[in-house]
């Protein structure tokens, strides 16, 4: 089984949020249609910019408290090395109208 530690981000670039999964789409997914109340859903913080694959849950928790741990500066540098022009990675994974009925 793969496991993924991602980086979620706002559309101005503002905030951050690092989370853990086995399911980076339906994840991602969950994020964008606001299905979970919480910080990404009340700040809006759902552009996928930075992602990595473990095949250990273990590491990849390990790997996710230490970019927790990491500085604003820190996590922009960490994206900009696979990402330079901060695009939204799961752009292209789902059509926009899959959304409609959950956003409000």
């Amino acid at each position: 089984m793969t496991f993924y530690v991602y980086l979620l981000t706002t559309r101005t670039h503002s905030l951050f949020y690092t989370g853990v999964t086995s399911d980076l789409e339906w994840r991602i997914f969950q994020h964008k249609a606001r299905l979970n109340s919480g910080f990404t859903a009340k700040y809006n913080c759902t552009k996928l910019v930075y992602f990595e694959e473990f095949q250990e849950i273990l590491e990849a928790i390990r790997r996710e408290k230490v970019i927790k741990r990491y500085k604003r500066e820190w996590k922009r540098n960490l994206v900009e090395s696979i990402n330079p022009e901060w695009k939204d990675l799961s752009e292209g994974w789902y059509d926009p109208r899959e959304f409609e009925s959950y956003i409000r």
